[in-house]
């Protein structure tokens, strides 16, 4: 059963925001919110507005039904809308349950994703790669822009650290999911009795914060430039173009030194360093808020085993969900990895909608 309370709150909200907004009186940051929240309610508002109303219809054709004085006629009609309006009665639930569900109001933002090679020491490194020309073939398949931040190379060809981050459409939405350890299991190259190896990567993907989601004082940032050079950084600079940004009150600290331009440095380290402290904020108040978060698909734990990729067996097996394919080369080529993000998705849906009270 729905909880009809809170369809009725959406109408409630849906009447609040056009009266706010027809008033032009609204602050221009808070404008664009609150518009973007009426165009969604505009999805579900009709529906709301029958849903609350079908008691009423249902008890008006239960009279005519119940009217012994009625024709044959008037009944057969009075029962052919009750019937009609039962069904429609159920489409409108799943969709207004659909609806209802807890949004993450991060999912159409941008992300910016880190890897980090993790146990394992050159084979992890290695494995930090492959993840990375992974998603570099997704987003390809799915035309959306990926642009390198920071990169940190090791031997043989693996990256210690890569952050990138890829913009297009409801990036967040699809890429949250593969936040958490990653396994590879296989036999490196240098394994002379053919033993399988077993080491590890984090993915970390945190959504975009732009200046409206989070404010960040000038008073708050120590910045410190240096001199590049080392691993990691692309070219070594004679200048001190590589820049270390500390936010004070969070103690998050981030360098970049892959750019020749303390500008462009500075750039990419506070976008780096806005999306990381936005993200600690909003884990804080999702622990603060909800004692349902562990009962979700996608809550962004890093230290959480999510997936291994089997090289002798050929498979991949996400461990939330209990999938196993057996397309390891496929999925790595990014060709089958939708089929494991609907399966998270789903997943995702059925829990939510469980704890939909």
């Amino acid at each position: 059963m729905i909880p009809f309370q809170k369809v009725k709150d959406i109408i409630v909200q849906h009447d609040n925001l056009e009266k706010e907004l027809s008033t032009g009186s609204i602050e221009p940051k808070l404008f664009a919110k609150k518009s973007k929240e009426y165009a969604n309610l505009g999805n579900i508002i009709s529906i709301a507005r029958e849903y609350v109303n079908f008691d009423s219809l249902k008890k008006d054709l239960q009279q005519i039904l119940d009217d012994k004085n009625n024709d044959l006629e008037i009944i057969e009609l009075a029962k052919k809308d009750l019937n009609e309006m039962e069904a429609k009665k159920k489409v409108y639930e799943n969709k207004l349950k659909i609806f209802l569900l807890p949004k993450d109001e991060d999912d159409d933002k941008n992300a910016i994703v880190e890897i980090r090679a993790g146990t394992g020491g050159l084979e992890a490194s290695l494995f930090c790669a492959d993840l990375f020309k992974m998603y570099e073939k997704v987003c390809s398949k799915k035309k959306w822009q990926l642009e390198l931040i920071n990169i940190s190379k090791s031997e043989a060809g693996g990256f210690k650290e890569v952050i990138f981050s890829v913009n297009g459409s409801n990036i967040y939405s699809y890429l949250k999911y593969e936040s958490g350890v990653h396994r590879v299991q296989r036999i490196p190259e240098t394994e002379t009795q053919g033993r399988v190896h077993t080491s590890a990567a984090t993915v970390a993907v945190l959504p975009e914060a732009e200046e409206i989601d989070i404010q960040i004082k000038d008073t708050d940032l120590r910045i410190d430039v240096f001199r590049a050079g080392g691993p990691g950084g692309q070219s070594v600079n004679t200048t001190d173009s590589a820049v270390r940004i500390t936010h004070i009150p969070s103690g998050v600290v981030v360098s970049q030194q892959d750019e020749k331009s303390q500008h462009k440095n500075k750039a990419k380290a506070l976008k780096i360093l806005r999306s990381r402290v936005y993200e600690a904020e909003k884990r804080k108040k999702d622990q603060e808020r909800s004692s349902n978060r562990r009962n979700q698909i996608g809550s962004g734990d890093r230290s959480e085993r999510i997936r291994t990729y089997n090289f002798p067996q050929g498979r991949v097996t996400d461990h939330r969900i209990n999938l196993t394919l057996h397309k390891l080369d496929e999925f790595l080529s990014g060709e089958v990895h939708n089929e494991m993000n609907d399966e998270l998705r789903l997943k995702d849906q059925n829990l939510k909608l469980e704890n939909l009270k």
